[in-house]
């Protein structure tokens, strides 16, 4: 008798190496990206520290409006002279 389907071990087996691959390679990109979240990132972008308060700005503009309204009795840093608000 013979059998009337060919042997399929050989592709299936190739393609099972092959999506293998593509998902050890998937979960490495996700993982990658899975590090960069929105806190971390926008804890970097805080660059400008108060020196009264300790408290962190993203920009010299901000930093400057900060400075003024809560701390008007102080002076001005000298890093926001030339700054406009």
């Amino acid at each position: 008798m013979i059998n009337p389907e060919p042997p399929l071990s050989m592709a299936r087996g190739h393609q099972k190496i092959q999506s293998q691959q593509k998902n050890a390679k998937k979960q490495a990109e996700m993982k990658k990206s899975k590090g960069h979240d929105q806190k971390t990132a926008a804890k970097a972008a805080l660059v400008f520290t108060c020196s009264v308060c300790k408290s962190q700005m993203p920009d010299p503009k901000t930093f400057k409006q900060h400075f003024e309204s809560k701390h008007p009795k102080s002076p001005l840093p000298p890093e926001l002279e030339g700054v406009e608000a």
